[in-house]
């Protein structure tokens, strides 16, 4: 039996986090969860898995209100027993429990892209050093990890000439920029093939998030980013490819479903069987379709490459500028192409610090989100 924390609990990873747990329930132990805004939910998840500990987000004491004792996500992760931390908190909030998952060697099943991209050298070295699994729960990353199973390292042969990423391509494939310009937040919430949370599915629209998860799997994989591509694949049946040195490609395909990807982190180095994951049926699916991404009708790829391969404190003051266009645009005080402009913008005045550290980038956050916030008040978005 495992024991489990989930930060994020109350979220889309969380949840499905914990019908996976459902399912198994001599498998896993859950000892801490942490919520946002929603202590309704959290209540209920708390009087069925009836962990020891929760964490709500500050000036949200449930006084008493829920029966487990309140802490901090940082002392949750570092809690004697704990074996595996489930880091599904959304946004640059989990930077530090993920962190401090990894100091207290916690093995980290990693929902949370905003970490990796804010500080992944730093993520990796530590847990490197800590002797810490990074586990990938990213659909992406989790196909490429199980591409990888039985290929041995680099020094041993396992020679990597590609990764290739695949994108669903979003709700807006085929819309022009002037059509684009008027979407609404309720369409762009309304994602073809996946379940998802408001943040990551608004990324998935403007393909954001595909640039983040550039940054995510030159971090996990230590591919460099001239050999990490990305494919449009509105199926979302292939979840990512490896390319090899000999030119065999593998690929790793299930139905779109995030429970799989979270179950496979759960239970490694195991796959068990689970009756709420459907099985692919080629008859009916038919056939694939592959496709560039058009970079002009969706920069935000293309800015967010950039910001990695600067590297330094520019991916994360990318992905904090992202996290204030999005909030404006689901706000309705920002239109969905502004979002590119104004990170566009944000990044142009960003100076940059070459190897920060974990402070430095937390500054650049924050410079970030108060530059990005000035920004959408003056007339240059």
């Amino acid at each position: 039996m495992k024991s489990i924390v989930i930060l994020g609990s109350t979220g889309s990873i969380g949840r499905q986090t914990l019908e996976v747990v459902r399912l198994f329930p001599d498998r896993f132990k859950v000892v801490g969860l942490a919520a946002g805004a929603n202590l309704a939910l959290l209540r209920e998840q708390v009087a069925e898995f009836h962990p020891e500990l929760v964490a709500v987000n500050a000036g949200r004491d449930p006084s008493g209100s829920i029966p487990a004792r309140t802490t901090s996500m940082e002392e949750m992760v570092s809690h004697p027993g704990v074996d595996l931390v489930v880091a599904a908190v959304s946004g640059s909030a989990g930077l530090r429990p993920v962190l401090a998952a990894i100091e207290a060697g916690r093995n980290v099943a990693l929902a949370n892209k905003e970490a990796l991209v804010m500080a992944g050298g730093i993520i990796t070295a530590r847990a490197r050093e800590k002797g810490v699994r990074l586990l990938p729960v990213d659909s992406e990353h989790s196909a490429i990890w199980q591409c990888l199973w039985g290929e041995g390292d680099p020094e041993n042969g396992c020679r990597i000439a590609r990764l290739i990423l695949t994108a669903s391509g979003g709700p807006f494939r085929r819309l022009s920029a002037a059509e684009m310009a008027r979407v609404t937040p309720e369409e762009a919430l309304r994602h073809p093939t996946w379940r998802m949370g408001k943040k990551v599915t608004i990324d998935s629209a403007t393909l954001f998030n595909k640039g983040m998860e550039i940054i995510e799997a030159h971090w996990l994989f230590g591919v460099p980013y001239a050999n990490i591509d990305v494919v449009v694949h509105p199926e979302s049946i292939i979840h990512s490819m490896v390319e090899f040195c000999d030119g065999s490609v593998k690929a790793q395909m299930s139905r779109p479903d995030m429970r799989l990807p979270i179950q496979l982190a759960l239970s490694y180095p195991e796959r068990w069987s689970n009756r709420l994951l459907r099985c692919l049926d080629f008859k009916e699916i038919g056939c694939l379709a592959f496709e560039s991404p058009d970079l002009s009708r969706f920069p935000c790829l293309r800015l967010a490459r950039d910001a990695g391969e600067k590297g330094g404190t520019f991916p994360a003051v990318a992905s904090a500028a992202d996290e204030v266009a999005v909030d404006l645009f689901l706000s309705g005080k920002l239109p969905f192409t502004d979002i590119a402009r104004l990170l566009e913008a944000t990044l142009g005045m960003h100076r940059g610090a070459d190897n920060p550290g974990i402070e430095t980038v937390l500054e650049a956050d924050a410079w970030a989100r108060e530059t990005a916030r000035r920004l959408a008040r003056e007339p240059v978005c």
